[in-house]
């Protein structure tokens, strides 16, 4: 057995424990209101701060160091399978913290710029699949 099967298990069953957790709070969240996406603002801030907390406390200089693979279990795995985009808040304040504002804001710019964009060509994608179809209302 490969040294990197065992990783790989462990990162695969955490990133499916973030993906249960992130459809329990959106179930937990869809009664507040219909106006605004809460679950997924939730997951995204929660998300966010568990990353970014993880990350520094457990890190080689943090209080609490954590194994390679238990930070990419918690990291990759959990957050990854909760929300994406707490990797993408992390990625942001390490550029700012590493003394790029630029790229942060070029990252944060080309993050919603690109991914708006994909999101309306899947979108009108599978709306000209539609079209015609007997069962479209």
């Amino acid at each position: 057995m490969s040294a990197n099967v065992l990783p790989t298990l462990l990162i695969g069953l955490a990133g499916a424990g973030g993906t249960l957790l992130r459809y329990w709070l959106g179930l937990a969240t869809a009664r507040w209101s219909q106006a605004l996406p809460w679950g997924t603002i939730m997951i995204n801030v929660t998300g966010s701060f568990a990353i970014a907390f993880f990350g520094t406390l457990t890190a080689a200089s943090g209080r609490l160091p954590v194994s390679e693979t238990g930070r990419l279990v918690f990291m990759v795995g959990l957050c990854g399978g909760y929300t994406t985009f707490s990797s993408f808040s992390l990625q942001t304040l390490d550029l700012l913290r590493n003394g790029t504002p630029a790229r942060a804001l070029l990252n944060i710019g080309l993050s919603v710029t690109l991914c708006m964009a994909s999101v309306t060509a899947g979108y009108m994608a599978a709306q000209a699949i539609n079209t015609g179809h007997p069962g479209r209302h």
